[in-house]
């Protein structure tokens, strides 16, 4: 397996790619965001662990340009345990964070947990009332027109699809489309749905993602 570190700071760098490479990863190693971006976008990754403040342009502005073309599971690292933060990831298209300091156990645990699962890779066409999505190209359409999706939007849709007609909590919801646990006073999943409502039904008479109140949404095709 391999992993890009993108760490500015000499020392945890260079104790992170010890560990990671006694681990049994092959790991490469950017100090500042240009240089990860354009290691993330010239080769082939399983993971990058990423960390927030870095040099020439910070985590943020790195993970959203790369989720422009790529799905590579990405675990941020940031010094700040503030749920704006941690919300502001998880939308851009983290898969998971850790809040240093932090210890090396914890990072392989949850290394290997998102290694396990790896990006989606999934063929097939859903189609619902006059909506189309192909999983395989990640292109949504509604009544012949595209919809572009960021990567959490479009593993919102995907899962509101593949469970359509069911009611998902948003705790649910939470748990599988960003692997977290939110507490409930964040509004990461309204937020999320309201963004998704606007790119696929504002347009439309017919309203496919409907709010069942106190429970959470569902995706139906309706009459």
């Amino acid at each position: 397996m391999k992993i890009l570190l993108v760490e500015d700071e000499i020392k945890s760098g260079e104790y992170l790619r010890k560990g990671l490479r006694e681990a049994g990863f092959v790991v490469d190693w950017a100090r500042d965001g240009a240089d990860g971006l354009h290691l993330a976008l010239q080769d082939s990754y399983d993971l990058i662990i990423l960390d927030v403040m870095l040099p020439v342009f910070d985590g943020w502005h790195l993970l959203r340009e790369l989720r422009k073309t790529r799905d590579t599971p990405v675990l941020f690292l940031t010094a700040r345990d503030e749920v704006e933060d941690r919300v502001k990831g998880l939308e851009l298209g983290a898969d998971d964070y850790l809040v240093k300091p932090f210890s090396f156990m914890e990072l392989t645990a949850r290394v290997r947990t998102l290694l396990r699962r790896g990006p989606v890779r999934e063929s097939g066409l859903i189609e619902i009332a006059d909506m189309q999505i192909d999983v395989l190209k990640r292109r949504v359409m509604r009544n012949g027109e595209r919809i572009d999706l960021t990567v959490k939007e479009f593993a919102l849709l995907h899962l509101l699809a593949q469970r359509r007609g069911e009611v998902l909590s948003r705790s649910v919801i939470a748990s599988q489309v960003w692997d977290m646990n939110f507490d409930s006073d964040t509004n990461v999943v309204d937020v999320a749905v309201r963004r998704l409502r606007a790119k696929l039904d504002d347009a439309h008479a017919h309203k496919l993602i409907q709010t069942v109140r106190g429970i959470g949404y569902v995706l139906e095709a309706g009459e």
